[in-house]
């Protein structure tokens, strides 16, 4: 198998800072946990520092990992590669501060149990990713990086399921046409944070793929 260090060249700082954005997509899966955990007595807009500040790092990776690009020699296809992933990757964040804020302004009651267990999901699939990450520095083996795309893809294929047993339970629930669109636009932001670790993961897929 041709080695991966080819798509980054010897310099380690992008191995670095892609691990980095990846640790840091995880970081914001685990405070959305969190606050869903504690949501009767935390929801407010002004509980939103650590979500912002998380999307705010990764964002700041983001920008280095371009800086870095244009300093750096990479061919064409490589740094397609690179950018492709770290944006990806910045995306799961970033989704995540949406959800949060269009929760910390709904009135109404979440079904917590619900948004909790596709939260779990969201987790699952964000380890997945920070393990292909980090692969790539490795030389990136393919069983490995198959074994954790199985595991999110899995994931993925779940919070779907999910989806639907929750949106049926709104259909069916104590609660008004306004609660249902809101509850489930929200149920769907949730899976769509989900679908974020999927489409890095399957970046990561790829670039493996092109160079085995």
């Amino acid at each position: 198998m041709i080695s991966l260090q080819k798509l980054f060249g010897k310099d380690q700082k992008f191995y670095d800072l892609l691990e980095a954005s990846a640790e840091e997509a995880l970081t914001s899966t685990k405070l959305l946990a969190n606050y869903l955990q504690r949501i009767e007595s935390y929801r407010s807009a002004g509980d939103l520092d650590d979500f912002i500040q998380s999307r705010r790092k990764d964002k700041k990776i983001t920008s280095l990992i371009t800086e870095e690009l244009c300093k750096t020699f990479v061919t064409p296809l490589e740094r397609e590669d690179i950018e492709a992933l770290s944006n990806t990757l910045y995306r799961i964040p970033k989704t995540v501060e949406k959800l949060v804020e269009r929760i910390s302004i709904y009135p109404g009651k979440l079904p917590r149990e619900a948004f909790v267990r596709q939260a779990e999901l969201l987790g699952k699939a964000a380890e997945a990713v920070v393990f292909m990450v980090k692969q790539l520095r490795k030389g990136a083996q393919m069983e490995q990086i198959g074994e954790a795309n199985t595991r999110l893809q899995f994931a993925e294929g779940e919070a779907d399921k999910q989806l639907l047993l929750a949106i049926k339970d709104l259909y069916n629930g104590p609660y008004d046409a306004k609660e249902t669109v809101i509850l489930q636009d929200l149920l769907e932001m949730m899976e769509k944070s989900i679908d974020r670790c999927r489409d890095a993961g399957n970046v990561v897929f790829q670039i493996v793929l092109k160079y085995s």
